[in-house]
């Protein structure tokens, strides 16, 4: 996958993806601070064998495609598309946990886009409220005209990093760990973001029960760091 970015774009999506975006992200762990108190993941070795299944059957991958989706209903100005794609990607989360995240994010970065630029608001606003993160962030990626391949790949790659950080804290790793696991990710990213750009619409689905499990039992733990 070859992948030609102007100066523009590339600091662009630099800006979106990175963990200093003021939308929350760095607040959830998506069930890995539950897991960690079961002892489901202890070490580095688990939590990469975590977000390798994670990439392969599990829920980012939905997130990741209906991304795709609203990018393409935003450069086609389908307002109704982009609105029934952020339904379903409500109605398709499994817990409330991860639905509040998602909206509380989305509602983060789609403020932020409002006040970055102005004329995004028409499109912000067919979303409807709550709007899903991946909704927002099509919005921004559409708007600034960014590969959708270097799209979907900065995407995945914010949320294993976001994951990372969030097990270096709770197992605790070490930075350097962090890191590794990061780097060897990326042939995992690489082959995922092919995989969703050709993912039909009857083939959106996901096997997610053990995210789903350690996200309801999150909700009642009682020592948390994290709000997922």
């Amino acid at each position: 996958m070859e992948i030609t970015l102007t100066h523009s774009h590339f600091l662009a999506i630099l800006q979106f993806a990175s963990p200093a975006l003021p939308v929350g992200a760095y607040s959830y762990s998506e069930g890995l601070e539950m897991l960690i108190e079961n002892g489901t993941i202890t070490n580095v070795e688990n939590l990469q064998y975590w977000l390798k299944s994670e990439l392969v059957y599990g829920s980012i991958r939905l997130d990741a495609a209906v991304m795709v989706r609203g990018f393409y209903a935003v450069k086609s100005d389908d307002r109704s598309a982009l609105k029934r794609w952020n339904l379903w990607l409500s109605a398709a989360r499994d817990t409330e946990e991860l639905r509040a995240a998602s909206w509380q994010m989305g509602r983060s970065l789609m403020q932020l886009l409002g006040k970055l630029e102005p004329e995004i608001l028409p499109m912000v606003n067919a979303v409807g409220y709550p709007g899903n993160y991946a909704i927002a962030f099509a919005i921004a990626c559409a708007h600034w005209d960014i590969n959708i391949q270097a799209a979907l790949l900065a995407y995945l790659h914010s949320w294993a990093n976001n994951l990372i950080t969030a097990g270096i804290k709770l197992i605790p790793l070490g930075q350097t760990a962090g890191q590794e696991l990061l780097l060897g990710l990326q042939p995992l990213l690489t082959s995922t973001v092919g995989e969703i750009l050709t993912m039909a619409d009857d083939d959106l689905g996901c096997c997610n029960w053990g995210l789903s499990l350690a996200s309801m039992q999150h909700e009642t733990q009682y020592t948390r760091l994290f709000r997922s």
